[in-house]
């Protein structure tokens, strides 16, 4: 087993500078000031919402939607193979640092996105979204190897908030950017706007030098040979054979898989949904998004104290029937101030869902393996399959109905499928007797 000290404060807080590090991308670029400012250089001078994209016609919000479930579509089939040969060499960090940077770099690519170079932002797009999810695998996995079970609720939930505060800070700075670009030689917001996913890539790329430097490289002291492309498929055939055998593990992946669609999607396309629904000017978006993350911090260690006193299954079970009523919500919600009591109801369940979801997943993993990167890969693979169905789903329904709010039913009947699975899920280390 791993020699790395259990429950180290120095370690602990340097994972969870991670979750510090690449949240900025989760919230200026998937979910708040990218996703507008794309809304306003895509749509053209008459009010059309119709761009051409390698020759096809499409309306903007349904491309953003396609770009991102193509990002992860990409990165699927790749993780798992990744980490079987992190596995296998014992060095994690490696493959977590590649994806930082890709995701960092792209970022600042973006910088040079406008309105006449659509195909390069939905290619940086892309790109970020491979760079942000495939880093999480690697990173993911050091959470069982770092902390003791007794301990994984709390530190995930610890890691979440790192990353809901830190996004917070880097999404003030970029709106002092953007509010005032005269004050600090800007010509105009859009160019201040740009500089501020300049300053998204810096910012992660920057402050995950700190885990870099801390976390342990390669924990249970691995001395691979040759051939880590087939060693690494060896890992993963390890990995698969003890989940087809593990009962719990797999109902708690597809439990996963389908409740994961509703939540990343609202995430992910919950600002397009105020701005095209209920017509809210960008300012009242963009403020709605900090509530729903500085909620979400209250929220995951709320939900992490919950669920020491009654277990995991009980607290994701509560959450998942709270995400149900806020699906048919958003089906009805119809002002402004309706709009943002679901963002706070969101925001609370979304801190909730997303750390136990991750700690749960760790107390499942056989406590002799140390494959976690490859059991994480599995669990990775479905957070990205599910948001490839999630924003394809949502965006066909769009397409097909030509309302959003529809899609948002087609949440809600994801996130039951999901209440069913997790319902069958049976072991000890996630229920209080």
């Amino acid at each position: 087993m791993s020699e790395t000290k259990l429950n180290n404060p120095k370690t602990i807080n340097a994972w969870c500078m991670y979750d510090w590090s690449n949240s900025v991308y989760s919230l200026v670029i998937t979910s708040a000031i990218f996703p507008v400012y794309y809304q306003a250089v895509t749509t053209s001078a008459n009010g059309s919402d119709k761009v051409n994209f390698l020759g096809m016609e499409l309306v903007n919000s349904v491309l953003y939607s396609y770009a991102l479930s193509f990002s992860f579509l990409i990165i699927a089939p790749l993780l798992p193979l990744l980490s079987g040969m992190a596995d296998y060499t014992g060095n994690k960090k490696v493959f977590m640092k590649i994806f930082c940077y890709t995701g960092g770099l792209s970022c600042m690519g973006l910088y040079f996105f406008t309105g006449d170079s659509l195909h390069w932002g939905i290619f940086c797009v892309i790109m970020a979204s491979i760079g942000y999810s495939g880093s999480l695998v690697f990173y993911d996995a050091f959470l069982p190897e770092i902390a003791s079970e007794d301990q994984l609720d709390r530190i995930s939930a610890r890691g979440y908030s790192f990353g809901y505060f830190g996004s917070v800070i880097m999404m003030v700075v970029a709106l002092v950017f953007i509010l005032s670009p005269s004050t600090f030689g800007f010509p105009d917001a859009g160019i201040a706007t740009r500089f501020s996913f300049l300053l998204v890539g810096l910012w992660w790329i920057g402050f995950a030098q700190i885990p870099f430097s801390r976390l342990p490289d390669n924990p249970f002291h691995l001395k691979p040979g040759k051939q880590k492309l087939m060693k690494g498929y060896h890992e993963l055939e390890k990995v698969w054979h003890s989940f087809k055998e593990n009962r719990d593990i797999k109902f708690y992946v597809l439990a996963y898989f389908f409740y994961n669609m509703g939540v990343q999607t609202v995430m992910y396309l919950a600002a397009t949904f105020g701005a095209k629904e209920l017509k809210l000017p960008d300012s009242n978006l963009i403020a709605t998004v900090l509530l729903i993350q500085l909620v979400a911090a209250i929220g995951a260690n709320l939900f992490a104290r919950f669920s020491g006193r009654k277990g995991n299954k009980a607290a994701l079970m509560i959450m998942i029937g709270i995400w149900i009523v806020i699906c048919f919500a958003a089906y009805l919600v119809n002002s402004e101030y309706q709009f943002y009591a679901l963002a706070f109801a969101v925001g609370i369940v979304m801190g909730g869902i997303q750390s136990l979801s991750r700690a749960t997943y760790s107390k499942l993993i056989p406590q002799n393996s140390i494959q976690h990167a490859s059991y994480f890969s599995f669990f990775d693979v479905t957070f990205n399959l599910s948001v490839v169905f999630g924003t394809f789903s949502y965006g066909l329904v769009e397409h097909l109905t030509g309302s959003m709010r529809n899609s948002t039913l087609a949440l809600a009947s994801f996130f039951v499928i999901g209440f069913i699975f997790l319902y069958q899920v049976k072991s000890k280390a996630i229920q209080k007797s």
